[in-house]
């Protein structure tokens, strides 16, 4: 029996506000690292920042890897077919160990990479040994991602939210004792942030492992790693599958570097307004991603049921609370746009220019919305090749290029500086909506299977 709107929306409000919270608590832990390397100096801080956005888009790409294994469990689920579920974490579990150790790979050897980037020297070793210490922990960030969708197949989320806060709590005095060297542990300074990061990571693994083992949400298809199971052409799909979720996200966080990239010329008080800007958003946007999220799993349930109606209904009801999302976004972007940046500082320059570029991010805040929901649907269906090359095109094909002409040339209009580049983000994200919604549409065409 198919469920009914009212259900649907429970359904997802249950999976995707903890996975809202997991998420929030998650980049506290960035604030929390840039907050303590600070405090030690100004190359601390910024050494921890050049490693950040080094070892953030390699996290992202990971996450994107490990999240389409969620739709794939999910579909088992809704049909019952809970026999099936260990044999499919294990080859999901095998995926993520194997790409948590190429990050670690990559991640100890990121000294020609910061040569070609131009880092400062003197910032050099102490951005080398930052990530060195945290790529330790990349294995087991990657285990986490593998029992997160395990976990958001089986309809509850909550192990998420629980693990991150705790993993924030735990972030804080770790940092401490590393960045500034207490029981006779000597200071690291940002080096310490590092290696605090990689501790968390551990910790939150085997809390996570410990969870699902002994919490009765998962007693129905209980995660045992005992007979193991070795099914490559399952494997070759998983990987099959995810790939191209981790080159979409890569896409998309690639575009926003080189945009910075290409800020980075304007000046500082420019820059800052451009970065407050962009940092507030990201965070909004954690809102509807979660929904998208919840969406997957939710698609993959029908799917799993055959239940056609249900599937229409999941995916109703998904586009109908990521339009409302998109619209209270709009709203608090455009009411609130004078007092969000003093969130951050009190730079009258920086304020100034962060409140106008917010009107601009406005305008993308419904398509947004919309596109990351359009992929969380077809995520749901398995269907992520088409979606990687429609995100392609709409990001690089015409977000980047059009920011590009109206941002730095005459070509159109007069040079309009970092709005520019805030209007090809519009234009971007919105074909994203478009392409996307188009293949959904397609999809539902088809049949359930």
């Amino acid at each position: 029996m198919s469920v009914t709107p009212r259900q649907e929306l429970r359904h997802q409000l249950q999976l995707a506000l903890p996975i809202f919270g997991g998420q929030l608590a998650q980049s506290a832990n960035g604030f929390v690292d840039t907050v303590m390397a600070g405090r030690v100096s100004a190359l601390d801080l910024a050494a921890v920042a050049v490693g950040a956005s080094i070892w953030v888009p390699v996290f992202l790409f990971m996450t994107g890897m490990l999240m389409s294994a969620t739709s794939v469990l999910a579909r088992h689920v809704g049909g019952n077919q809970l026999e099936r579920i260990n044999p499919l974490m294990h080859q999901v579990i095998m995926v993520a160990l194997v790409v948590g150790s190429l990050s670690v790979v990559v991640l100890c050897n990121t000294a020609p990479l910061l040569a070609w980037m131009d880092v400062d020297p003197t910032m050099r070793p102490m951005v080398v040994d930052y990530l060195f210490g945290l790529s330790w922990g990349m294995p087991a960030i990657a285990i986490v991602l593998a029992l997160r969708s395990y976990t958001e197949a089986m309809s509850h989320t909550r192990p998420v939210l629980i693990i991150s806060v705790v993993g924030l709590l735990a972030n804080i005095p770790i940092n401490y004792v590393l960045i500034y060297g207490k029981l006779g542990i000597p200071a690291m300074g940002g080096v310490g942030c590092g290696w605090a990061t990689a501790i968390v990571m551990w910790i939150m693994a085997i809390l996570m492992l410990l969870y699902v083992h002994r919490h009765r949400a998962y007693r129905q298809a209980r995660l045992s790693l005992r007979p193991w199971h070795w099914e490559p052409k399952t494997t070759f799909y998983l990987v099959r599958l995810g790939l191209p979720v981790g080159l979409t996200i890569f896409f998309e966080v690639s575009v926003f570097c080189i945009i910075a990239l290409l800020i980075s010329q304007s000046g500082a008080e420019i820059v800052a307004g451009h970065q407050l800007a962009l940092n507030f958003t990201s965070l909004v946007f954690m809102l509807p991603l979660s929904f998208a999220l919840a969406a997957t799993a939710r698609v993959g349930h029908a799917r799993g049921r055959k239940d056609e109606p249900g599937l229409r209904t999941a995916i109703a009801v998904a586009f109908k609370m990521t339009l409302v999302i998109g619209v209270l976004m709009v709203t608090l972007l455009v009411t609130g746009r004078h007092w969000i940046p003093l969130i951050y500082t009190d730079n009258v320059e920086v304020i100034a220019l962060a409140s106008y570029l917010l009107l601009f991010a406005a305008l993308y805040q419904i398509s947004d919305a919309i596109q990351v929901t359009a992929n969380g649907c077809l995520r749901g269906f398995e269907d992520t090749t088409v979606p990687m090359l429609l995100t392609l095109f709409a990001y690089w094909g015409v977000g980047l290029p059009l920011g590009y002409v109206l941002a730095t040339t005459n070509s159109l209009v007069t040079a309009m500086g970092p709005s520019g580049f805030w209007l090809g983000l519009f234009a971007g994200l919105s074909s994203a909506a478009l392409l996307l919604a188009w293949r959904l549409r397609w999809r539902l065409r088809q049949p359930v299977h």
